[in-house]
């Protein structure tokens, strides 16, 4: 990421037919953390999803884990965030079955997120779940709380804590004092107002679904000594306020959310699942008397390198590639050449 844009990892010179105007355009190091490399990922999985939409109402939950697990996150992130899907969907799934609630099978979408507004770790998942499900008999079911709330979340919150700690177990052997303490505390689950209408889910999934750690403009003022930065108090009404850290802390922090290889933070269940929806979102249209609606074709807003900022016409063309010159090489003048 340090290299992102850079001459190290290569590049291409640009040139203007039209004017003649040249630009020397560095690659991007497309790493997922990185938040210069999102944009065009984003909207391109945005895309994918419009056509999935359903013509029903969305409610907005999140799972959020106890900062009891924060230290155990830190050296086994993989079987902490893989408990927290599979707990936070367990948790949806019992209570959609129940004829109580719902009676039906449900589907969400889940996005992990790691941190919290000054980059400490606050693991929690930010879920879309649609307000219905689908009966044993293949037919639609609405929510029965007349899309003000989905399900009770204070017993929400006693399931998802059970669930959670079981799959831990499945994964880690954990000490009895950690189980101890975690079944002492008050987990949340915090269910936001149902979205308005299906346009509001896109644009909320713009904003979560490829957010890295801090984002560029949040970055205030960076010298030889520490970084700062702005973020929004949302105990003081999400005031806007300054932090300012060391640059070790910093990098420390954002160190943090750095997600292992190959672990998936964007998943979907259930109804929406990747091999579900295929079959469930056209029954669901059918059985709601709604036609799905045709995918119109769209151009993603990302960087048209075709695009000559001179002479405002489509006319830039590669003339010469830039080979990448490799990571820098670090020279260590303070260690004693022998031993």
């Amino acid at each position: 990421m340090r290299r992102c844009r850079t001459a190290d990892l290569g590049g291409h010179v640009d040139a203007c037919t039209d004017c003649g105007n040249t630009r020397i355009s560095y690659n991007s190091c497309r790493n997922r953390h990185c938040p210069k490399c999102q944009g065009k990922n984003r909207e391109e999985w945005i895309f994918k999803r419009e056509a999935e939409l359903l013509p029903v109402p969305y409610f907005h939950v999140v799972f959020t884990l106890p900062d009891t697990l924060n230290q155990l996150a830190m050296y086994k992130p993989k079987a902490v965030y893989d408990s927290l899907f599979e707990a936070a969907w367990q948790t949806v799934r019992c209570f959609a079955k129940d004829p109580k609630h719902l009676g039906a099978m449900a589907g969400m979408i889940a996005i992990l997120h790691t941190w919290g507004q000054t980059l400490t770790l606050h693991p929690h998942l930010h879920c879309i779940v649609p307000g219905g499900g689908l009966t044993k008999h293949q037919k639609w079911k609405t929510a029965k709380t007349q899309g003000k709330y989905l399900f009770p979340v204070k017993a929400m919150s006693k399931v998802f804590r059970a669930k959670y700690i079981k799959a831990l177990k499945s994964r880690i052997q954990q000490e009895k004092e950690l189980v101890n303490q975690l079944f002492q505390k008050e987990w949340v689950v915090y269910a936001k107002r149902p979205f308005g209408h299906p346009k509001a889910v896109l644009e909320y999934l713009g904003r979560y679904t490829h957010k890295v750690a801090i984002s560029n403009h949040r970055i205030l003022e960076i010298d030889s000594k520490q970084i700062t930065f702005s973020y929004k108090d949302y105990r003081q009404e999400a005031q806007k306020l300054e932090m300012s850290l060391d640059n070790m802390e910093f990098i420390r922090r954002f160190s943090l959310h750095i997600l292992p290889r190959g672990l998936v933070r964007i998943r979907h269940f259930g109804i929406l699942g990747s091999s579900a929806k295929k079959i469930t979102i056209p029954l669901i249209h059918q059985e709601l008397g709604i036609p799905i609606p045709e995918k119109e074709p769209r151009i993603l807003e990302s960087y048209n390198s075709g695009y000559c900022p001179c002479c405002q016409k489509e006319s830039m063309v590669s003339i010469q590639r830039l080979p990448k010159r490799g990571p820098p090489k670090t020279v260590f003048s303070d260690v004693p050449t022998q031993f």
